[in-house]
């Protein structure tokens, strides 16, 4: 079985914010009053001039400002969407997660920008390598973001708790699919 995610994380209130920035953008509720933006396509097409911000209509596209390496380790992640977290994190923390298991194996990725700056990360467990005593990269992002597990909740850790097992592809948490 597969699971496969790629998505910002962030309070509930300030994913509406960045939804209402990025018309693209399908928020889904999480618990704990978080919230998730899929990084469907289209969501991600709004980030690609670099500017962090989508082009007007009919205004071309500047290329994408080179990024320092090993700042953001997302392939798929533009250069104008690092920018936009940063100045989204100046009113809360938000994180941008990215998993990908099949049969129990797989990588997940991390990273948490909070006062306009990367914060936390960006934090890497690639396959076959076990979770640090302080837990996977997803729900060290997530205890950064205020997630916990819950007593007697059954939430095994912060990805459980918040309910991130609800789909198991990126696309599914789009409303509608």
């Amino acid at each position: 079985m597969s699971y496969e995610l790629q998505a910002l994380i962030g309070p509930a209130e300030l994913v509406a914010v960045a939804a209402a920035e990025v018309p693209a953008a399908r928020p889904r509720p999480l618990a704990q009053g978080l919230a998730l933006i899929p990084a469907t396509p289209e969501f991600l097409a709004a980030f690609r001039g670099g500017e962090g911000a989508p082009p007007a209509p009919g205004t071309p596209s500047a290329p994408a400002a080179p990024r320092a390496v090993g700042t953001v380790p997302f392939d798929w992640f533009p250069d104008g969407l690092e920018r936009r977290l940063a100045a989204w994190s100046k009113a809360a923390p938000i994180a941008c997660v990215e998993a990908d298991y099949f049969g129990g194996t797989g990588t997940q990725r991390a990273a948490v920008w909070a006062d306009g700056r990367l914060d936390l990360g960006p934090i890497t467990s690639d396959e076959f390598e076990p979770f640090p005593p302080e837990g996977s990269p997803i729900s060290r992002a997530l205890r950064r973001l205020g997630a916990q597990v819950g007593e007697g909740g059954g939430a095994r850790d912060e990805f459980d708790a918040v309910g991130l097992g609800a789909h198991r592809a990126t696309a599914s948490w789009v409303p509608g699919s």
